[in-house]
């Protein structure tokens, strides 16, 4: 994996995991609406995306794929230290480039 593709899946798997908590969905259920030809099109855009913030581009999503709102909250109520979603972004993304044959790693995200 490139250092540009290490850098995509960073940033899809963080935008994947704000907009869960932004809709309160869980993170499957988010990467299933999106499906495997919108992540795809999200790691081709994420170089240009990452330029613009984080609320702008998970409202974007949200719109487009149809996103409605849930009721799965992981953070609200959390007795510790929630990590931040580029951490949990950066563990995803690491475990798909540790775990993903080479060139399967959409399918290992979806």
């Amino acid at each position: 994996m490139t250092e540009k593709e290490r850098n995509d899946y960073f940033y899809v798997c963080s935008l994947i995991e704000y907009i869960a908590r932004e809709t309160l969905n869980h993170r499957s259920d988010i990467v299933k609406t999106i499906g495997k030809e919108g992540i795809e099109k999200l790691l081709h855009d994420a170089e240009v995306d990452h330029c613009l913030s984080f609320e702008q581009v998970s409202d974007e999503v949200i719109s487009y794929y149809g996103i409605e709102q849930g009721n799965f909250d992981t953070v609200t109520g959390c007795k510790y230290s929630v990590p931040s979603f580029l951490d949990i972004g950066k563990l995803y993304s690491i475990m798909i480039e540790d775990c993903a044959n080479s060139g399967e790693e959409v399918q290992e995200l979806t």
